[in-house]
């Protein structure tokens, strides 16, 4: 089973690294090894912690702000956001969001799929201002700290929206994802929820998958990554509708 867990990290650390979804891969296994759904989405997050900074540290130099929107209020939101999200669900089921899942990735896959191969040609104005990409960045980050799933979509289709180039949303997405996840970790660390051995494997293939995605992020043609997000996203969407979490 541990060997199963292993190649989910690698699974996930890569498709969180270069678009998003990897909680998708690793909840359904680590429920599979025997763990309860609020364990596993716990056991979960704190795994793929690592994994998450390894990749925001390798992909720095394609981070930036949203605009007129600085990295630094993007951090800054994720964290306080991230933080509210992990009380939440330290303190509420999580059956309304889970049901929300699929709606949201659906929702972030179309808006993402429009921006980038729908929009007018030449069109360079933005569909959202640093208030609007704040606000959605915050909101987004509660809901990473609760569950996660889902978040690199909703994030990529956020920042894009805002006016980033895929391969900067992608790292930037990948930065916030582990600030936002580091203040649901810092409450979940001594949760009794945590499963550590599963989390230490798991977290050992998401850095490797990370590293690996960080690279292809920064060559990998720009069009084929946008195909590919807009795929995966297509892919978790029909799985979710079709047999939820």
């Amino acid at each position: 089973m541990l060997a199963l867990i292993l190649i989910a990290g690698l699974w996930a650390g890569l498709q969180n690294a270069l678009a998003g979804g990897g909680s998708f891969v690793t909840l359904p296994v680590l429920i599979l090894s025997g763990m309860s759904p609020l364990a596993a989405n716990i056991t979960s997050t704190v795994a793929m912690f690592p994994g998450q900074v390894t990749s925001g540290l390798s992909g720095r130099k394609l981070v930036t702000g949203a605009g007129r929107l600085p990295f630094w209020a993007l951090l800054l939101v994720s964290a306080v956001g991230g933080a509210l999200g992990g009380l939440l669900l330290l303190h509420t089921p999580s059956d309304i969001f889970t049901r929300l899942v699929p709606w949201l990735v659906l929702f972030a896959t179309t808006v993402f799929a429009w921006g980038s191969f729908f929009r007018k040609p030449g069109a360079t104005s933005t569909q959202v201002g640093p208030v609007g990409a704040g606000v959605a960045q915050f909101f987004i980050a509660i809901y990473g700290g609760y569950f996660g799933g889902g978040i690199g979509f909703l994030m990529m289709a956020a920042l894009t929206m805002a006016g980033l180039p895929t391969r900067n949303a992608g790292a930037t997405k990948n930065a916030l994802a582990g600030v936002m996840n580091a203040a649901a970790v810092v409450l979940f660390a001594t949760s009794p929820e945590v499963h550590w051995q599963p989390a230490l494997v798991l977290g050992a293939g998401a850095i490797a998958g990370g590293l690996v995605g960080s690279w292809a992020l920064r060559r990998v043609n720009e069009k084929a990554l946008r195909i590919a997000i807009v795929g995966i996203g297509i892919c978790l969407t029909i799985g979710l509708f079709v047999k939820p979490l």
